[in-house]
């Protein structure tokens, strides 16, 4: 992806898993919406259609959580999960050509989901796995390393927990040379490991793949206060996409605090591409997307 087209992006996808729930699908699986690579790839275009027509210019691929260890536990050998990371590339890819005719720019983000995502037990939520950043570099490399070969626009480092884990993936970026974005999951102005956003963001600040920086899956009401943090450290694009803002603890409680009006501010604040996480939706991404057009005039 070039960076002029990476600035000009505004409008994310929503919560993929959300949609494929939605859809009748369980996904109280270990790999989670990956499973569906392997049992049921098109329903992963069909939601991906889904926030295409909605007004999203960036399909995230269903890896999230798809990991060679995770795969390895289904029984998939190495060869095979290597083809899974680069199936949830070209199902996003086979979306977007599904919709070629009526002339919109779209890209594919694949999605590295941290270290915690894979142990499927809600680590990307608190960080501090007990791993050294070069245990977790190392980790990291063989995932990213395919998922740059995929044919992606762009990578996705998203939910990071951790500035170790968000020092490890720099270095593994930097090693294959391939553009990513890197956004934190954040409570209470921190990274879930408590370390404060200034120094999340400024590691990450001198990295020449990372090309934009930003905050998702947390509360909207997060959202503001990392912008201006961001936008104070570093002069790479912010980007954001939070979840609903309903609590997770095993299941979804509480009620739900995304409005599509909220975007007005976060653009305003200095937000370049704005999105939702979990169980955001197509419908509301398409009002985000309509006042997200309101801002360009």
């Amino acid at each position: 992806m070039d960076l002029s087209d990476a600035i000009s992006i505004r409008t994310l996808d929503g919560g993929l898993s959300t949609e494929l729930q939605a859809r009748g699908h369980d996904l109280s699986d270990h790999l989670w919406s990956a499973r569906l690579l392997i049992d049921d790839p098109a329903v992963i275009v069909a939601a991906h259609v889904a926030f295409y027509r909605a007004g999203a210019s960036v399909a995230t691929t269903a890896t999230y959580q798809a990991s060679f260890d995770g795969f390895a536990r289904r029984g998939v050998d190495y060869g095979q999960a290597e083809l899974m990371f680069r199936r949830g590339v070209e199902l996003a890819q086979q979306a977007r050509a599904e919709l070629a005719e009526d002339g919109h720019q779209r890209w594919v983000a694949a999605s590295i989901g941290p270290y915690g995502a894979a142990l499927a037990d809600g680590s990307e939520y608190r960080g501090r796995y007990g791993l050294s950043v070069g245990e977790l570099t190392d980790w990291h490399r063989p995932r990213l390393s395919v998922l740059a070969d995929a044919g992606a626009d762009v990578l996705a480092c998203e939910t990071v927990p951790d500035v170790d884990e968000a020092e490890a993936l720099v270095a593994v970026l930097g090693e294959i040379g391939t553009a990513a974005w890197l956004s934190y999951t954040v409570e209470g102005g921190r990274t879930r490991a408590g370390q404060p956003l200034d120094e999340a963001f400024g590691l990450v600040a001198a990295s020449r793949e990372v090309i934009a920086v930003g905050v998702n899956c947390c509360s909207p009401v997060e959202v503001g206060p990392a912008i201006e943090v961001a936008r104070a450290v570093t002069d790479k694009p912010v980007i954001v996409y939070p979840n609903s803002g309903e609590q997770w603890d095993g299941k979804w409680s509480g009620s739900s605090a995304f409005t599509a009006g909220m975007a007005r501010e976060w653009v305003a604040a200095g937000a370049t591409a704005v999105g939702g996480c979990c169980r955001v939706t197509p419908q509301q991404i398409a009002e985000l997307a309509a006042v997200l057009d309101e801002t360009k005039s």
